[in-house]
């Protein structure tokens, strides 16, 4: 997903934007993380990028996105720009010698 968000909508209060806009995001992450994976790929990753107004887009974790868009708010920016682009994702193993309780 690949789009330009206003945060100012006539006739709507401003809060309710923004909530809009949060649950448009999370249910893009929802619907991208139900697909079927392909085979071996333990996980569905996400590259995404959020820019404030005219500024130019920053790199983001996922988890980041929705305190981007309340910062948007904050600083009253008129839109805000938000790039979610799904990746096969794979787990590392953990480092580390053995178990606890093997010994």
């Amino acid at each position: 997903m690949k789009k330009i968000f206003s945060l100012e909508a006539p006739g709507h209060q401003p809060p309710r934007v923004i909530e809009s806009i949060k649950s448009e995001v999370r249910k893009y992450l929802k619907r991208e993380r139900r697909k079927a994976l392909p085979e071996g790929v333990d996980f569905w990753d996400f590259d995404c990028k959020a820019g404030l107004g005219e500024a130019a887009p920053e790199v983001k974790h996922v988890e980041e996105l929705i305190p981007a868009i309340d910062q948007a708010a904050a600083a009253q920016c008129g839109t805000i720009y938000l790039e979610i682009l799904a990746k096969p994702g794979h787990r590392k193993p953990k480092g580390g010698g053995s178990a606890p309780g093997d010994g």
